[in-house]
């Protein structure tokens, strides 16, 4: 298990800054690719961010059209994330390998390990606050799940977990949701123990808990909207 994040100071460099810019740039711009946004605005031609609480995100879209096409936006959200994490791991990974890690797995890895969380926080700024779609997106839930996924098995399952478990018997997917940003960055911890992961994780986690601080009020003054599997009329 790798239990911190170290580079030998007396080591060659890793991954030089452009390097990292690049991944942040990447992840980016494949989170800026909306599938609730792009799905509505461009194929069914009524913009989901006017409707509903005006989240272009999941389940705004399913409660406001419902239909096959929810599937698409899943993909979307899904598919980006993966890309975003797997060339911030591959490209960080390697680079530092190429750089004179490559010996040393454990470092290398680390890099790895460094360019997923790195990604993932830059894909889900741009699924947030896309700038294409005037910094209005989604608040990073189904994204923010397939990250965990792809990062390691443990994490997800603690977010995906607790997640489905307070969804169902409450259903109220903001509940869910804020559990798997509150919990994010502790099991990040409790997995790598790693402080400068811990702290990737921790913007994430807050990430996703400030984009849903209009449901945190809600929920406590007992006005927060119940799933349902029938989209409103």
């Amino acid at each position: 298990m790798l239990d911190s994040f170290y580079l030998d100071p007396n080591a060659v460099t890793g991954p030089d800054p452009l390097g990292i810019l690049m991944v942040a740039v990447i992840a980016y711009f494949c989170g800026c690719f909306n599938g609730a946004v792009i799905v509505s605005k461009y194929i069914l031609r009524d913009d989901v961010r006017t409707h509903g609480s005006g989240n272009a995100g999941l389940t705004n879209f399913y409660r406001t059209f419902g239909g096959p096409l929810t599937f698409v936006v899943i993909l979307c959200d899904v598919l980006k994330a993966v890309v975003a994490v797997l060339l911030g791991g591959w490209l960080l990974g390697t680079v530092a390998g190429a750089n004179g890690y490559a010996a040393n797995e454990r470092i290398s890895s680390m890099w790895a390990l460094f360019g997923e969380y790195w990604a993932a926080l830059f894909c889900l700024l741009g699924h947030m606050f896309p700038c294409m779609f005037h910094f209005k997106g989604g608040k990073g839930i189904l994204s923010g799940g397939a990250i965990a996924i792809m990062i390691d098995w443990r994490i997800a399952l603690v977010v995906w977990g607790g997640f489905l478990v307070l969804a169902v018997l409450t259903r109220y997917v903001s509940l869910g949701s804020c559990w798997a940003g509150a919990s994010f960055p502790f099991i990040t911890w409790f997995v790598y123990r790693s402080s400068v992961i811990t702290f990737l994780g921790a913007f994430i986690g807050l990430l996703i808990l400030y984009m849903h601080r209009g449901n945190i009020h809600r929920l406590l003054t007992g006005t927060e909207n119940k799933f349902s599997l029938h989209k409103k009329k």
